[in-house]
């Protein structure tokens, strides 16, 4: 079968098309051929090795993707052949809090990921998306929408009229957008372009600030809130803009840290999220029950994931170095359908 392979080095230069064994299921397992993928800002730091230096290499990357079942082993129960599914982020972790050893079996590092032809997943690491999306949509789900409906749903407990402030138009990004309006959220926007502003909007964005003119966005934050402050911010950026975050965030309110684009460290202001009571949470994707439960919620909403472009998979190179480009808005998926030719 084709697999995409990073090594022997790390580098965006060192990831190639190879021929592996399609691996057999065994008890438990099912054998999935796989129809797309997508890319997440974690795949880049994987394959540059500024994720994890230790991390073993060769690795099959990238960890967001969908097929179908091709094989069952004996004793799976949850599938039938045929069926669409999607692997999760973290193989082992089912529902409740993470643990370390939970989150060693992520998907793209440290485990092998899902740009392949075959794969072989524990029945238990697999959910079916909703029916009504495409294969190129339903790829985006696992770590993206997940990452987002968890900021949005589980740790912000977005409710109606709440402020949402959404940093950038990634695929996290965007999605925290649907799923805050579908909370009944006003939602602002930051971006680095006055067009990106304007297609956010057309998503529902209430308003847009461009951080380029707009440096101390927090500003502009308090201003539109009658000085209050957000409920709830979704921090993409790090270093750079967790100040800003800090300063916008209303008394009591929320930092979701879900990304670190700008850098991992900084000097936080403890005084300020001490006496505005502010909460910083760390969201690290989600489990299966999360999955499950926001795959619920699309259903009944329809709600459909922003797709910035679908590469074929011969040019895997050409999609990783589209991501840190910054000029995406939404989701890079690539199409693997192509293998099997």
């Amino acid at each position: 079968m084709n697999s995409a392979e990073l090594g022997p080095t790390f580098g965006l230069g060192n990831i190639r098309w190879v021929s592996r064994p399609v691996p057999t299921a065994g008890h438990g397992e099912v054998l999935v051929e796989m129809s797309a993928a997508s890319l997440n800002y974690r795949d880049v730091l994987m394959a540059a090795g500024l994720y994890n230096r230790k991390q073993k290499l060769p690795l099959v990357p990238l960890s967001d993707g969908v097929g179908h079942v091709v094989g069952l082993g004996p004793g799976v129960t949850r599938f039938r052949g045929g069926e669409r599914v999607c692997p999760i982020f973290a193989q082992g972790w089912l529902a409740g809090v993470p643990t370390q050893e939970k989150l060693k079996t992520t998907l793209g590092g440290p485990l092998d990921g899902v740009c392949r032809q075959f794969a072989v997943f524990h029945e238990a690491g697999l959910v079916v998306p909703p029916d009504y999306l495409s294969d190129e949509e339903a790829a985006t789900l696992p770590c993206a929408a997940l990452t987002a409906w968890n900021s949005i749903v589980t740790f912000g407990r977005v409710k109606a009229g709440d402020v949402v402030v959404i940093q950038g138009t990634g695929g996290v990004a965007l999605f925290a957008l649907q799923f805050a309006r579908l909370h009944g959220a006003r939602v602002v926007v930051l971006s680095g372009t006055d067009e990106k502003l304007e297609r956010a909007k057309d998503l529902g964005a209430s308003l847009g600030f461009n951080y380029n003119r707009e440096p101390d966005w927090h500003r502009l934050v308090r201003d539109v809130t009658d000085g209050e402050g957000a409920d709830l911010i979704i921090e993409v950026g790090g270093a750079k803009t967790l100040g800003n975050s800090l300063r916008a965030a209303k008394i009591g309110g929320t930092i979701c840290i879900i990304g670190i684009l700008s850098g991992a460290t900084t000097d936080v202001m403890l005084t300020h999220i001490l006496m505005h009571q502010l909460r910083l949470q760390g969201v690290i994707v989600g489990h299966r029950e999360s999955f499950e439960q926001m795959n619920r919620a699309l259903i009944e909403s329809e709600i459909h994931p922003v797709i910035d472009e679908v590469i074929d998979a011969s040019q895997i190179t050409a999609a990783f170095e589209r991501m840190p480009s910054g000029k995406h808005f939404g989701k890079i998926v690539l199409d693997l359908n192509s293998l099997s030719n």
